[in-house]
């Protein structure tokens, strides 16, 4: 028995459709939204009684998928999205982009705000990490030469 591959990233949001318009201008394509709701559902997760409306983006490459799901009931009990970077957990999810720059002034319209600096890495790599929708944390890559 051999791992196939990780089939998605999950992220817990309040404004669904604004974390949609986000990822879609970081690149991302909406591969569908549905309802997640009944007795199988809550079985996988442990919560009972769910109904969580869940959105699917997928990278443009197709080999990635990112679900954002706002839960209606149980509501959220926690909350990590403005933790630190040292902080135990998920830490974040990371996006390769062709132009870190363009990337930033498209996404800062969307309210994405600059954790620390544009580094470069060695002349391998320009990365930086952003608060995105509801303060996420996502670094961006930039592979160089």
């Amino acid at each position: 028995m051999a791992l196939k591959r990780m089939d998605n990233v999950g992220i817990v949001v309040e404004n669904l459709d604004h974390a949609i318009a986000f990822f879609q201008d970081l690149g991302l394509e909406l591969d569908g939204r549905a309802m997640i709701e009944g007795e199988w559902a809550g079985r996988v997760t442990g919560l009972g009684d769910q109904q969580v409306e869940i959105a699917m983006m997928r990278t443009p490459d197709g080999h990635s998928r990112l679900e954002l799901s706002r839960f209606l009931a149980p509501a959220p009990v926690e909350d990590h999205r403005h933790a630190p970077v040292n902080a135990l957990g998920y830490l974040r999810v990371m996006f390769a982009v062709d132009d870190i720059d363009a990337t930033l002034e498209k996404l800062q319209k969307r309210g994405a705000q600059l954790v620390g600096d544009v580094v470069n890495y060695k002349d391998v790599y320009r990365l930086c990490y952003i608060r995105g929708p509801e303060g996420l944390l996502i670094g961006l890559a930039q592979e160089l030469g």
